[in-house]
């Protein structure tokens, strides 16, 4: 399996943060050097590793506010 490059163009916030240190967080990340996209997951506390999450286009992320 090939890796994935990422790099966290912006730290947004801080939805909860779990027992072991791991944050449920917003950023704004570039995947495999495309352009960087809204990004809600689990990163352990040295943005090393990460959980399952969901990206998000700046479209989607508007919309996902007027629905909430």
């Amino acid at each position: 399996m090939a890796d994935i490059k990422f790099e966290i163009t912006e730290h947004i916030g801080v939805l909860s943060e779990g027992s072991k240190g791991w944050k449920k967080e917003i950023n704004r990340v570039s995947w495999n050097d495309r352009e960087p996209k809204i990004d809600i997951r689990d990163w352990d506390p040295d943005h090393t590793k990460m959980g399952k999450g969901i990206t998000l286009s700046d479209e989607e992320a508007q919309k996902l506010k007027e629905l909430l």
